[in-house]
């Protein structure tokens, strides 16, 4: 049997077919999947709903007559931009669920999300919103709130009951900086503050799959995939141009590979606390280009039916190389 991998990061630019790969793979009998992409069946996470459900929370505060606590506005930035790190902590604690098999039984999805939210803003030194509002609007916003929320936490809590032997976790994530910006990128902007955040136990058993289009092509993929009902699909939702130019507008995966020692890898060096010390810990993920500048994800929005045969044989192709790289 060939290598199976332990954890992929899927990384990359808004609409560059992060989450197209994710249907393509999921389309995929066992056996194609361990024999061409040394993949086993997937579990996965995702930061997007949490993106969504912060502008959720938004709009509730907004409609009970109170500020955005989240975003600038229901089509702009973050008002902090260390929430790019709350998303990850965010991540790592799911990540930490699922391999302890933890089942997360609540009375409430949207309270228990409010004091989620709130405990990854103290992590990385934020204000905790949650925790000052009034208790009858944060009764109100929890109720309009609840059945997405409750929708999230089931998912997870299904995913989390999995047996995860000879499976492989896919993490999917975008992160990048404004518009001409030049590298290093400041912290928390792009894909090295995202590194310096995850969980050592994710960085000690990932590898990284890079999907590579360039900033023009992920704002047209943006405008093109977006629906007017689809914020809350991971296939279908739609960046703000403020957003993709500020904070989109390039990412650095490309620079972080050039400066690894290593070819082939992205280096991390991390200060890792460990029995009331702190040491240097340095950590080398492998990581692999999938090359979709040439646009070969997007057919796979289509229902499965109609998928061109030349371009399932382009896609499969492409990613098989980049997979192959990662298990060698």
């Amino acid at each position: 049997m060939s290598q199976i991998l332990d954890t992929i990061l899927l990384f990359s630019l808004p609409a560059s077919g992060k989450s197209e790969v994710r249907r393509y793979l999921a389309s995929l009998t066992p056996e194609q999947c361990r024999n061409d992409f040394h993949m086993g069946p997937t579990l996965q996470l995702d930061d997007y709903p949490y993106v969504h459900l912060m502008h959720r929370l938004d709009d509730e505060l907004k409609a009970n007559g109170l500020g955005y606590a989240y975003y600038q506005g229901p089509s702009r930035p973050f008002r902090d931009n260390w929430t790019w790190a709350v998303l990850i902590e965010l991540l790592n604690e799911d990540h930490a669920n699922l391999m302890e098999s933890r089942q997360v039984e609540v009375a409430s999805a949207a309270q228990h999300l409010m004091d989620r939210l709130d405990a990854a803003h103290a992590k990385v030194g934020l204000a905790q919103p949650m925790g000052e509002l009034p208790h009858r609007i944060r009764l109100k916003v929890a109720q309009a709130l609840e059945a997405e929320c409750r929708r999230e936490l089931d998912a997870l809590n299904r995913q989390n009951a999995l047996d995860k032997a000879g499976k492989t976790l896919v993490i999917e994530a975008a992160r990048g900086g404004a518009h001409g910006s030049a590298f290093p990128l400041c912290p928390p902007h792009g894909y090295e503050t995202a590194f310096q955040t995850l969980s050592p136990a994710i960085l000690e058993r990932a590898a990284v799959l890079y999907v590579w289009v360039d900033p023009v092509e992920s704002r047209r993929k943006n405008f093109e995939r977006g629906r007017p009902d689809g914020q809350g699909s991971i296939l279908h939702h739609s960046v703000p141009m403020e957003v993709m130019l500020g904070q989109y507008g390039c990412d650095d995966m490309g620079w972080l590979m050039e400066q690894s020692d290593r070819p082939g890898t992205v280096r991390i060096e991390r200060i890792i606390s460990q029995n009331n010390t702190y040491s240097t810990k340095v950590y080398r993920l492998p990581v692999a280009r999938f090359d979709n500048r040439r646009d070969l994800t997007t057919f796979v929005r289509a229902e499965e039916t109609l998928w061109p045969p030349a371009a399932v044989e382009a896609l499969h192709a492409g990613l098989k190389a980049a997979f192959d790289s990662l298990a060698g």
